[in-house]
């Protein structure tokens, strides 16, 4: 039988996913610490496609659920779920949050953290941090039975049969009990630790054992319904948390061991590691053979062994990217003697000796990684980096969707909100530091100090170092009295030993984007302008109470991971006609926060770019329309405008406008040229879109073309235009070094197009004698550098 493969990612909740269950094939449902269960509904097939929405949103956050399966009564089925507010929620899949739910069992004092449905539908058992186990009549919702006797927290239930209840305890013992309360068996110390999970065994096992459990000793043990062990499956190697059996008769698991394991009789056939620290939940279609599980990155993955519901082939390769990428904390590898780790050559010398087995080995730049055997394809399987800690915490950040080891804040200017830096501790601190300088468009004379305070404040978790902390550099402490660094508050200490060489600046290859924002903050400030709107009388302009659901569904969106704000969905497409709305129709005053939401939504979703207006008018020319480029008394305006043009090049449709309009473009900011000292922030707009301009121009698709050297003609001139008004502000009070920086960068690199090019920069650009210029007004090794390298280029 070949291997499970990944089917579909479902991003949307906020927290860890701390149950899941296959309720039907086409609906899978999940709970979240977030506090939300949400229903994720099957839209398409061969790729999978789930569309999720919040079926509930409690108070404190949902760690179990079940489903009743559709019946007479209740042809749609019913969503069960429970969690830390006591209360267990039933309701219908269909309906919304706010509305009532079919029933809300109250009975439990304590976190509710287990739940099953008999198999015949007639009652829901329950288990809770208060030490009982209950059992609810569907359709009355009164609790029948309680199940009493069990020294401490009850972690699983299970509905055998009509009849029959197993129960899991903290105390490590199983309790079996009869649908009445009746306590039928007792299995004393069933485990070495807490059992967490049970699940029924398919009729047919060859051990012929009736229901599993598994425990936080690592250990999954099968049981007969006398009490009698017949099986023990041993390859985890921390707590186990869930358990599920396949319609094949195979077992599958998950735990902390950051995997989900197939189990054909007592042997592991596979083994499905996850970019998690936990996978705290896995549940099977009894329909269908596939499986889901939810995990403390707060991603839902449904995973089948069927090519035609399996992911494509970019997808799959993301994953197995993403588990190679990720920080493993030391805790879970336990003590790792690097010295006697064997290097990648043990790899290719030696196989595994079963599935699933983890080896450690010593990287040629001292890091230390994981990988895992898998018997199907016979071979090692990086699953990621081991680290000394992640974020010193055991638990990653949330940054913009996606999982950091650290964010820190960095205070740029006084009484300016701190900008965030996330940071992996798998990366190169150097890199994490230049997109850090990048995205914030800071002057690159700032990238040695993050990058030396990245190193010196992450030491005691970095890769292949000692946990202790490292001495604090001479002079002030860059952590200030708030716990925030500030670039310059302290001298920059020597580059570390490890730092990497810089290399050449150019070309330039990558496209740089202006995706930071405080969504709440530009949502409120959307709302004070509409408030004053209507109270200045323009209520035909203002947003209604239904624009302003569009404007909650939008925000939403763009909050979650970048994979599902990025996915065509009403709330986009609504949220868009929206927004290019108050661009073209509010008052040119208020117009700023809706331009900031439209930046973002150039960088979020492709739809931006393929958007038509009543008009037939596409983003650009309904930008022209609206005027901001020529509002000379709103700079703010245009800045953000241009933006929003940088940040198209980050999906494939934003490109293709780009290029196809590129005259129009090109025409619009070209008032920004010219921009004043205080303009800085309007200039580095223009030159981040003018670079990536450059960087598609130069890319393997376009280079050959005779269109990029007539189009590379016509960016030399704002460029040279950009660096002469900078040398002109050099002598001011605020100098942009940053705006001749990124011209020159951009103009560098068209440079590759050919001669035709380098010799219109030289001799009709002007480009070689202001590049000397810039190089003697500025005094900075990064021009000097980039400076050297254009010379070279024009020679």
């Amino acid at each position: 039988m070949t291997d499970f493969k990944l089917a579909a990612l479902l991003e949307g909740h906020e927290d860890d996913v701390r149950g899941v269950s296959f309720a039907k094939s086409d609906l899978v449902l999940s709970a979240s610490r977030d506090a939300t269960v949400r229903a994720w509904k099957l839209i398409a097939s061969a790729p999978p496609a789930f569309d999720g929405t919040v079926s509930s949103h409690g108070s404190a956050f949902v760690n179990s659920i079940a489903f009743l399966a559709p019946n007479d009564d209740y042809p749609d089925g019913l969503i069960v779920s429970g969690g830390k507010d006591t209360i267990i929620d039933v309701r219908r899949p269909g309906k919304r949050p706010d509305e009532s739910a079919e029933a809300l069992l109250l009975g439990h004092t304590n976190n509710v953290c287990s739940l099953d449905v008999d198999p015949k539908g007639r009652w829901i058992v329950s288990g809770s941090w208060d030490g009982d186990a209950r059992v609810w009549k569907v359709g009355t919702w009164q609790c029948e039975t309680i199940l009493e006797g069990h020294q401490g927290s009850v972690w699983a239930v299970l509905a055998i049969d009509e009849k029959t209840i197993v129960t899991g305890c903290v105390d490590k013992g199983i309790r079996i009990f009869g649908s009445s309360g009746k306590l039928l068996t007792t299995i004393l110390q069933a485990h070495e630790d807490v059992l967490r999970a049970l699940c029924r065994i398919p009729a047919g096992h060859p051990s012929g054992a009736a229901f599993a459990s598994a425990s936080n000793d690592g250990l999954i043990r099968l049981w007969t319904m006398g009490g009698s062990p017949v099986g023990e499956l041993r390859g985890h190697e921390s707590f186990i948390y869930s358990l599920a059996s396949l319609p094949t008769g195979e077992l599958v698991s998950s735990g902390e061991d950051r995997t989900v394991r197939v189990w054909r009789g007592e042997r592991c056939i596979q083994t499905i590691t996850h970019p998690a620290i936990s996978v705290w939940s896995v549940a099977a279609c009894m329909a269908n053979g596939d499986i889901v599980s939810g995990a403390s990155d707060k991603v839902v993955r449904v995973f089948s062994r069927h090519p035609q519901r399996q992911a494509t082939a970019a997808t799959l390769a993301a994953f197995e990217e993403s588990i190679k990428s990720s920080s493993i904390p030391q805790q879970q590898v336990g003590e790792v003697n690097k010295e006697k780790l064997p290097g990648p050559e043990f790899l290719q010398q030696k196989s595994g000796t079963k599935e699933g087995q983890v080896v450690m080995i010593r990287e040629p730049n001292g890091a230390v990684t994981a990988h895992q055997w898998s018997t199907a394809s016979s071979e090692w399987r990086n699953v990621g980096t081991v680290v000394d800690a992640v974020g010193s915490s055991g638990r990653k950040k949330d940054y913009l969707g996606q999982d950091y080891d650290y964010v820190f804040d960095v205070d740029i200017e006084d009484g300016a909100p701190p900008l965030k830096l996330p940071y992996n501790l798998s990366e190169n601190p150097y890199e994490a530091a230049t997109r850090f300088v990048q995205n914030n468009e800071l002057p690159m004379t700032y990238l040695d100090q993050v990058t030396n305070f990245i190193v010196t404040n992450t030491q005691g978790a970095t890769i292949g170092q000692s946990a202790a902390p490292a001495p604090a550099p001479a002079g002030a402490d860059p952590w200030g009295s708030e716990s925030r660094y500030r670039p310059g508050d302290a001298p920059a200490p020597p580059p570390p030993a490890a730092a990497p060489s810089r290399s050449k600046v150019l070309p330039q290859t990558t496209y740089l984007s202006i995706k930071q924002a405080n969504l709440p903050t530009i949502r409120k400030k959307i709302g004070e302008l509409n408030e004053q709107l209507i109270k200045d009388g323009d209520k035909e302009l203002s947003l209604n109470p239904a624009d302003l659901a569009v404007l909650d569904a939008l925000i939403a969106q763009l909050e979650q991971a970048p994979a599902a704000a990025a996915k065509p969905s009403p709330a986009i497409s609504q949220g868009l006609a929206l927004v290019l709305r108050i661009i073209s129709s509010w008052p040119s005053s208020l117009r700023l926060p809706g331009i900031d939401l439209l930046r973002l939504l150039a960088a979020a979703t492709p739809v931006t770019s393929t958007y038509r207006d009543a008009r037939g008018e596409d983003l650009v020319a309904i930008l022209d329309r609206s005027g901001i480029f020529t509002d000379v008394e709103r700079r703010n305006n245009m800045m953000l405008g241009i933006r929003a043009f940088a940040n198209l090049f980050e999906t494939q449709e934003g490109r293709a406008l780009a290029e196809a309009r590129f005259d129009e473009i090109l025409g619009l900011t070209s008032p920004a040229t010219s921009s004043s000292p205080n303009d800085r922030n309007t200039t580095i707009a223009l030159t981040t879109l003018l670079i990536n301009y450059a960087v598609l121009l130069t890319s393997p698709s376009h280079h050959k073309q005779a269109a990029s050297s007539t189009q590379a003609l016509a960016l030399l001139d704002p460029l040279s235009t950009v660096i002469g008004t900078s040398l002109s502000n050099a002598a001011s009070s605020a100098p942009s070094s940053e705006a001749a920086y990124r011209a020159l960068v951009a103009g560098g690199t068209l440079l590759s197009l050919g001669d035709e090019v380098r010799e219109a920069a030289g001799s009709v650009f002007g480009l070689k004698d202001k590049a000397r210029e810039a190089a003697k007004a500025f005094s900075e090794p990064r021009i000097t550098n980039v400076v050297e390298e254009v010379l070279a280029l024009i020679k």
